[in-house]
């Protein structure tokens, strides 16, 4: 019956026990040196790091942008298929218009005077035959140009391969020209007209920035020394930009991206919020893991001939495509991320105080006098008891 007793009277005190914060002062040049120097360290944080290097004073948004693309550029081409022939922008620009993006033709291989008509297969794996029985009429395949037709014909004088239904005759599996047909696409110029909003601040602004006029923008070309702010590009110098040689990229194509960064503080004036270039290739140029280079595709111009017949000729481009990639911050000043972060630091302050604590209780030689004067005991219910009569 005791021992209960006792049991509920302790846990009854631990219930209706209050800690008070004691105030010691601890006169040690060692202690008083760290002390100081950790509470330093931690105005530091917070003032450098926080409040001015990563701006914690400010709300934040992400930005929400547009990009148009307007592709200029001439180039003249001299071939035994096609003669002398002038290319302009709505040869070498595949789709007219895409989604922050543009696709420049650079190199081609062209496959004239197709017609749907039956002729041999192309060589390769799978198509080879000696006989008809090694042809399957009405056999389609993804990796053949047509439906075989069940015979098994001539292809040259020492191949002989299933006949197919297909556009005829066949586009034959060559490497592209080096150099490339259209060299002269280096030269090519590309405006790119990117419109930003952050919609939290109603703010709006593009990169064709307010002193920007007409006449200015008929004849710049953006320079990183000379025209920053230019929105007009050459293609040559965005590809060297990005460590790369036009040339050498335009023989099987590739993918290339444009990055425009918008770090804007809404705190400053808003001349001070202007787009920085980037350029960077995108695809994959491993020297080792090189299978299926670059970037191709086909398409092809339909005609009626002479006999109302169909015909086409088939191009099998390579070029550059390029991504136009827009992110980047805007910053303002709110009074919420700034006691939020105002809190923290003192809270970390309030941390200062607990390490030096722990450092005296287990490093100093007097640790034990400090235990006993930091840590007292006040028995309010004992006090009561002793002032009963």
């Amino acid at each position: 019956m005791m021992k209960t007793r006792g049991c509920c009277a302790s846990i009854c005190q631990c219930f209706f026990e209050y800690s008070t914060p004691k105030i010691l002062v601890i006169r040690s040049f060692k202690v008083g040196t760290l002390n100081r120097i950790t509470q330093a360290l931690v105005i530091a944080y917070v003032i450098g790091y926080v409040c001015v290097l990563n701006k914690g004073y400010q709300d934040t948004d992400a930005v929400l942008s547009s990009v148009t693309t307007k592709v200029k550029g001439i180039a003249l081409t001299n071939t035994s298929d096609l003669g002398l022939r002038i290319w302009d922008v709505a040869d070498y620009v595949i789709p007219p218009q895409e989604e922050n993006s543009f696709f420049v033709l650079t190199n081609l291989l062209i496959t004239l005077n197709q017609t749907q008509s039956h002729c041999p297969e192309v060589p390769k794996t799978g198509f080879d035959c000696t006989s008809d029985r090694d042809c399957k009429a009405g056999s389609r395949d993804t990796r053949g140009n047509g439906v075989q037709t069940g015979k098994c014909v001539k292809y040259s004088a020492v191949d002989k391969t299933c006949e197919v239904l297909a556009w005829c005759p066949l586009e034959l599996d060559k490497e592209p020209p080096n150099p490339p047909m259209l060299a002269d696409a280096e030269n090519f110029t590309v405006l790119i007209k990117n419109s930003i909003r952050y919609p939290k601040f109603n703010f709006n602004k593009r990169n064709i920035l307010p002193y920007v006029n007409k006449t200015y923008l008929e004849q710049c070309v953006f320079n990183r020394i000379t025209d920053p702010d230019c929105p007009i590009f050459r293609l040559k110098d965005m590809v060297t930009e990005a460590n790369e040689d036009f040339q050498t990229m335009a023989v099987h194509g590739g993918v290339m991206g444009v990055q425009i960064r918008w770090e804007c503080d809404l705190d400053m004036p808003s001349s001070w919020c202007v787009p920085r270039y980037t350029f960077r290739r995108l695809d994959n140029k491993d020297p080792v893991n090189n299978v299926a280079p670059g970037y191709n595709f086909r398409f092809a111009k339909y005609y009626k001939n002479g006999n109302n017949e169909e015909t086409r000729t088939l191009i099998k481009g390579f070029g550059i495509r390029f991504d136009v990639i827009v992110f980047g911050q805007a910053g303002k000043f709110n009074i919420v991320p700034t006691l939020l972060n105002v809190g923290t630091g003192l809270a970390l302050l309030g941390l200062v105080t607990v390490v030096c604590d722990w450092i005296v209780l287990t490093c100093m030689t007097k640790k034990n006098i400090y235990n006993e004067e930091k840590y007292s005991y006040v028995d309010d219910f004992q006090l009561l008891s002793n002032e009963t009569p």
